[in-house]
């Protein structure tokens, strides 16, 4: 497997490394080892599949508080999705900022979703089918949620939203909630002092 770190530190995409032959083509798309050796979470305990029938449904942004915090390793099995994912670790210097990525059935790439990051993505296409591998089980009273929509997230989703849960549109907008960590300031700095 092929790992590159995004510019969110500790999310990487995943990319397979395939063995053709006249058969086709083999390639493995998870190895805990190979995890570890990039200091990622390979732990799965749950997996995932969703189906979306039309383009431009949307579902997320969502994430769990610890101690159910989740890591996630998505992949588009069908069609393609615009995966987008959210830093909301108050120590990080990326906190609140995204990344998009595009998954598909073709390009067979995975998005690795750390813990205390929101997870969500967009259909690009009708018939898009997504599986997750997830490092907790869903635990109800965890679970929260960003607004797709947030202004202050800035995200650019690519088609008008056809389909959504009325959960995942009515989630607080980030100016009107105050249960998200805040940033954790960085420590001041000596001065140098010229003598």
């Amino acid at each position: 497997m092929i790992f590159r770190e995004t510019a969110l530190p500790g999310a990487f995409t995943v990319d397979i490394q395939e063995h053709r032959d006249e058969r086709g083509l083999f390639a493995r798309t998870f190895c805990a080892r190979e995890f570890e050796a990039h200091g990622l979470n390979p732990l799965t305990v749950q997996t995932n599949l969703s189906f979306n029938a039309r383009a431009g449904t949307l579902r997320g942004l969502h994430y769990q508080l610890p101690p159910a915090a989740e890591t996630k390793l998505v992949r588009c099995t069908r069609g393609a999705i615009l995966d987008v994912i959210v830093d909301l670790r108050p120590q990080s210097p990326t906190y609140l900022q995204h990344v998009a990525v595009e998954l598909t059935a073709d390009n067979r790439r995975a998005l690795f979703v750390p813990e205390q990051f929101a997870h969500g993505y967009q259909a690009l296409t009708d018939g898009a089918e997504v599986t997750y591998q997830v490092s907790a089980a869903y635990t109800p009273g965890s679970e929260r949620g960003l607004r797709f929509d947030d202004p202050a997230l800035g995200i650019g989703w690519p088609l008008p939203v056809t389909v959504i849960s009325s959960k995942d549109a009515a989630w607080p907008l980030l100016a009107d909630r105050d249960d998200l960590p805040r940033p954790v300031p960085a420590p001041p700095t000596a001065l140098e002092v010229s003598r």
